[in-house]
Formats: structure tokens, sequence, C-alpha cells
């Protein structure tokens, strides 16, 4: 998402949690010795889960500390770094045979919902949560802006799947803004799956364990929501670190990031996209988004 307003924003270095421990006096030498020795052969994921909130043992190494810089972290806000994208470029198809709409997160604060509306803007998604320490603190201001405005609005999650699993993630994201009420204005939940902020373009983990974690996220929003969750991602990302899984294409609609003047080929599996991002630098706020599909049809999207 393009930055209009020229806000700065800040890097806050993480620090690598301490796995040192202190010793505990217990009396008795050879209960001291059996201690440290248990202590010693503990496993690493342990200490991890300890301390480092946003981890869960038994998920790999820690990372460095929870989410360092959430606040540069919206849809499609690694797309570029990786991709080649044509930030100019204009949909080829009119507008008059899609519904526009926009994604919105921290970094923009404000919106000028009246101004997006009047550019013929009917939906909007809002970045609620990333992993499962960061909730957005512009949620409510720009969720509840967008409905009273009269769009059709929804909420997303910034995934990150070596932190933790993706059931805990689905629950944070569903206790904290990523829930589906059927009142024909709110859409179902989505999955922001996208290039990795903090490292390893797949978070370090193979295919199959990106489509396990994909599959328990999924699974959890649709029990706890009623609802199949929308997967945002590109087709580069998802044929990397998925191994281009058509697993999901039957029952999760496709949010397709390509910044270019047609979505170009989709994943494997989907026949169409539901939703795509087709800029990061669109007037008012960077990301512009067009659903495929007439009003009605969206509408259809958002009651179930």
């Amino acid at each position: 998402m393009s930055l209009k307003s020229g806000k700065s924003l800040r890097h806050v270095p993480g620090r690598a949690p301490s796995r040192l421990r202190s010793p505990h006096a217990i009396g008795g030498l050879g209960v001291a010795v059996s201690a440290a020795v248990l202590a010693t052969l503990a496993p690493a994921t342990a200490t991890a889960s300890a301390t480092d909130p946003d981890h869960d043992a038994g998920t790999g190494p820690a990372p460095a500390s929870a989410v360092p810089r959430p606040e540069r972290d919206w849809m499609g806000s690694t797309v570029t770094r990786h991709e080649e994208t044509d930030p100019g470029a204009t949909p080829r198809a009119p507008r008059a045979a899609s519904v526009e709409g926009v994604d919105v997160s921290d970094h923009q604060g404000s919106v000028d919902w009246a101004a997006l509306w009047d550019d013929n803007v009917r939906f909007a998604y809002v970045k609620a949560t990333e992993s499962t320490t960061y909730k957005n603190p512009s949620f409510a201001s720009q969720y509840n802006g967008s409905f009273q405005q009269g769009m059709i609005r929804g909420a997303y999650h910034f995934a990150l799947p070596d932190r933790s699993s993706g059931t805990r993630q689905a629950d944070f994201f569903v206790a904290n803004g990523g829930g589906w009420s059927n009142d024909g204005k709110t859409l179902p939940p989505v999955l922001d799956l996208e290039y990795n902020p903090y490292g390893a373009t797949c978070y370090g983990l193979t295919a199959s364990q990106i489509v396990n974690w994909v599959g328990d996220f999924t699974a959890r929003v649709k029990k706890r929501t009623g609802r199949q969750p929308v997967i945002y991602t590109t087709t580069g990302w998802w044929q990397t670190c998925t191994g281009d899984s058509a697993a999901f294409a039957a029952r999760n609609p496709l949010w397709l990031a390509r910044y270019a003047a047609t979505p170009g080929p989709l994943p494997s599996g989907w026949k169409t996209h539901t939703l795509w991002q087709y800029t990061s630098t669109g007037s008012l706020v960077g990301d512009h988004n067009r659903f495929n599909g007439s009003l009605s049809r969206l509408k259809a999207l958002a009651t179930g």
C-alpha cells in the first residue's frame, strides 16, 4: 500500500531472547547436579515459547522478537520488492464490469471515506491483526468509518507462518476483528499470504508445511465464523512457497495481487479470481482493488 501522506515510519529493531538460565539453589549436591543436567537437556522450543509470546513450541526456532515493525506490514507491502510491477498501469477491463475497493491499515491513519465514496469505491478491507501479538490500533475507526459511509467492509490478517500455528493465528484474528456477521455488509475474512518481511521468502518452511499451516488457519476460521476465508496472495509467491498447491481452490475465494493491466496467470486450481489488487499507488489511499463482478454479486459474497 502506497503511503500518500508522507508519514515517516520508525523501525523498531527486535532483540533476540536470552537463552541463559539462572541456577537454582537446591539442597543436596546430587539434586543440584540433576537439575543442572535437566536444564541443559530442556528443548530450545520450550525456552522460545516462554520468552517470545508470539511463538508456539514445536514450530521451529523462535524469531528474534515478536513482530518488530507491524506498522510497515500491510497487504501487498512486500510485493514490489520481489516481483516486477507496473505501478502506472490502468486495468484494461472497464470499471463498469467490476466494483472498486480499497484496503487500508494503520500506517494511513484517518481515511477520507467520503472522498473514496465519491470516487465510486464501494468496499474496503481493513488490516485487523498480524501473527498473534499485533492488533491494528486504527482498526475500529477504519472498519466503522467505511461502514458508516455505506461501504461493504471486511477484515484481513497478515500471516507470519513461522511465528505460531495457523490455528492460533486464526483464533487471534477472529477475536480481534476477523469475525463475520450475516448482515449483508460484512465481507468474509481474508488471509494475507505474501513474502516474509522479516527473513526467508517462505518463512523457512517447506511447501507441505505452508500448505498444512494454511489448512489449519482456514479450517479454524470456517469453524469460528461459518465462512471460508478469502486467500490473498501473488501467483509467484504461491508457486514458490506452496509448490503451486491446488488444495484450496475449490473452497477459498482468491484475491490476487498483481500490479499490471491484467490479473495474469492464476495459481493452480483457481479458474478465476474474486478480487484483484491491481495497484499500490492509487488515489487517496495506495492499494486499489476490483471485485470481479457486479455490486449485486459483491453483496452476495457478503451474505454468504
